[in-house]
């Protein structure tokens, strides 16, 4: 069945933190943007972390028949973009929504997406991104699933759709 690997610093069990609802939380491993005051320093050296199967991460995402959905955080989702959207296939099939984390824009993503990093899939299987770097300048402990005010929290499907940036309500 899926045999690709992740490679992942860690994961959360039941987040009410990462997205709407309860959520397992995949932290990636490696992050290209290394933002001042990132609140997961340790995901960003791209040999640090662990491998797992995608295989063994869906298994683990089926373990929990409470969760709502899935989060992909970071480290930068979009650095494994192919495995994630695997990944996400078999989430979307069992009924669940997808949070996807990332540094990069919106913008950034639909302009350089191509099937060579598999941006454009990522996106067609998440259902909210936050996007935007972490800005410690801009930094709001009272925001809701993001941390700084520049961060959006994006509908995929809707901007998808309708070819621009629609903002969710979570």
């Amino acid at each position: 069945m899926l045999s690709d690997t992740v490679r992942i610093s860690g994961l959360i069990d039941d987040s009410i933190v990462d997205g709407p609802g309860l959520r397992l939380t995949i932290f990636t491993q490696g992050c290209p943007h290394h933002c001042e005051g990132c609140h997961n320093p340790q995901t960003h050296d791209f040999n640090g972390g662990e491998d797992v199967t995608i295989e063994n991460l869906f298994e683990k995402v089926k373990s929990n028949p409470l969760l709502d959905g899935v989060t992909f955080s970071g480290g930068e989702p979009f650095c494994q973009a192919k495995q994630l959207y695997e990944l996400g296939l078999e989430i979307k099939k069992a009924g669940m929504n997808i949070v996807t984390y990332t540094g990069y824009t919106y913008e950034y993503l639909i302009e350089h997406a191509d099937k060579e990093n598999y941006y454009g899939e990522l996106l067609s299987v998440t259902d909210y991104l936050v996007d935007g770097p972490f800005i410690l300048s801009k930094r709001d402990i009272l925001l809701k699933f993001k941390g700084s005010s520049n961060q959006r929290i994006i509908n995929v499907k809707k901007s998808l759709a309708e070819k621009k940036v629609i903002e969710a309500e979570l």
